[in-house]
């Protein structure tokens, strides 16, 4: 299951699309009103995308490496279609961005959406081939800096929707650090502390990178399209 399966075909290694069978299942069987999807997979969610784009009732938003899978897909003027316009949004981002420019994207772009959005159920397909060692993608995530991602995910989530919020695991390549990624990911959920501690992380030195103005830009282009996203405020 992944986000890459297309209503009529399974693309890249998916064939089922969970997070859009979830967002389906509590829309049309559990009663919920409004669904967001917050993907930060390094590819673009072109089947989550592909199976929402005509629903008002759900936004999805894809954070991913531009032009890297699909490369045809996943561009900031692909916005949902009918009633559903404005609530897909693609943020695609300039290969080599590590947590500062993640931590952007979400300040500047997806909590502002949510917030506008006001969803009672927030779904995260969870990838981590946006990490630094990945070798499907160009990015540069750590451990701490999904800590602190997912931090502010649980913050927004508490605030719009009583604290409702799913991770769905996706991407990652990297034997050695996703375990990292996601014990990163499972005790600030959990709010557990296992004492683990992340190799590969004192390792990185994209740790203290600051945003580059060239990826600055591609955030605000994506922006552009928070005016377009339906306020249930």
């Amino acid at each position: 299951a992944g986000h890459h399966a297309e209503p009529e075909q399974s693309v890249g290694f998916c064939v089922f699309s969970n997070a859009a069978i979830a967002t389906r299942h509590l829309l049309e069987e559990r009663g919920v009103g409004r669904v967001a999807l917050v993907d930060w997979d390094v590819h673009h969610g072109n089947g989550t995308q592909a199976a929402l784009y005509d629903e008002p009732r759900a936004l999805t938003i894809s954070i991913h490496q531009d032009r890297l899978f699909p490369p045809d897909n996943g561009f900031v003027e692909q916005i949902g279609s009918g009633d559903a316009e404005g609530t897909n949004l693609n943020i695609p981002l300039p290969a080599g961005c590590d947590a500062s420019a993640y931590h952007e994207v979400y300040d500047r772009v997806v909590i502002p959406a949510l917030r506008k959005f006001r969803p009672d159920f927030i779904i995260i397909p969870s990838g981590f081939d946006a990490g630094h060692m990945d070798p499907m993608g160009r990015m540069q995530m750590h451990s701490e800096g999904y800590r602190e991602l997912t931090r502010k995910l649980m913050a927004v989530a508490d605030e719009l929707c009583g604290g409702r919020l799913v991770f769905l695991h996706e991407g990652g390549y990297s034997r050695w650090t996703v375990p990292f990624y996601g014990l990163a990911v499972m005790e600030e959920l959990s709010g557990i502390d296992t004492g683990v501690v992340d190799p590969y992380q004192g390792w990185n030195s994209t740790e203290h990178l600051d945003l580059m103005p060239h990826q600055s830009a591609a955030i605000d282009a994506a922006a552009v399209n928070l005016k377009r996203v339906p306020d249930h405020g």
